[in-house]
């Protein structure tokens, strides 16, 4: 896999040359449209405004409208001339607990490798980080944009957290109220809560949304006619306390499963 950015680390006087790559992947199944009449591909042509003539990908090139029609062109070349080392290099301006940044910020994770002659100072800084619990909070240019980054320290590694800024998050788009809740139905949920505590194995779920698809799919090449589930009706409305009561003595403790001898992320701090 190619590195989206090759840079570097700096944290006082250490500098660490590190790579960054993609540490996600879609996996959502695609479709193409077409024409419901003769089921034929719909093709988008891009296509000049001014001579309606179509145009190839090398006869394109960059503009930024600054009036009305008016435009001025930034090629790659002038793009990468840019960055410096500098922005290029992850500088890390503070360290923090590892919950202090909410995930509502995070934005795309990326892998940290080292680059050769920095393993050492990579590994220093990760087992440093581990031990003291703490996040590092940086920036760098990645793409045509300085991102703030959030470098989270795991047992086979270090992450990379591209986050948005705060102009980039909403505010929750309704008001709603805040009822008051007994004392009793708050000990109760909290005991619901822990008799469905776990600990976090990823490789326990997975799209089931994604299994039925690709079965419709499957059904429909093959000719065969497609089953539709039925839908289970919803439950009777409960009041909340017989609700939480129910849920609890329904629930059956999660036995946790035996510790592994390497765990992917950091445990946080109760």
């Amino acid at each position: 896999m190619a590195a989206v950015q090759k840079g570097a680390i700096s944290f006082g006087l250490v500098y660490i040359p590190v790579n960054l790559y993609t540490a996600t992947q879609d996996s959502d199944i695609t479709f193409n449209q077409l024409h419901k009449a003769d089921k034929s591909r719909i093709r988008y042509k891009k296509v000049c405004a001014h001579c309606g003539k179509e145009v190839e990908a090398k006869d394109i090139v960059r503009g930024y409208e600054y009036a009305k029609d008016k435009y001025v062109i930034i090629t790659d070349e002038e793009l990468e001339s840019l960055k410096t080392e500098k922005d290029r290099t992850i500088e890390i301006l503070s360290f923090t607990a590892l919950d202090e940044i909410s995930p509502i910020y995070y934005d795309k994770a990326y892998h940290v490798a080292p680059q050769r002659g920095g393993g050492k100072a990579l590994e220093l800084l990760r087992q440093a980080m581990m031990e003291t619990r703490r996040a590092a909070l940086g920036k760098a240019v990645l793409g045509n944009s300085e991102k703030l980054l959030l470098i989270l320290p795991r047992e086979d590694g270090l992450l990379v957290e591209a986050l948005l800024y705060q102009d980039e998050i909403k505010d929750i788009p309704v008001d709603y109220d805040r009822p008051a809740v007994t004392d009793e139905e708050r000990n109760m949920a909290k005991q619901l809560i822990k008799s469905m505590e776990a600990p976090f194995s990823p490789e326990k779920y997975h799209d089931t949304f994604r299994e039925k698809l690709r079965a419709l799919v499957a059904d429909k090449i093959a000719g065969r006619e497609t089953i539709v589930p039925k839908e289970e009706k919803a439950g009777q409305a409960l009041d909340l306390m017989e609700a939480l009561k129910a849920s609890v003595k329904k629930a059956k403790p999660i036995k946790a499963k035996p510790a592994r001898p390497k765990t992917k992320e950091i445990k946080k701090e109760a």
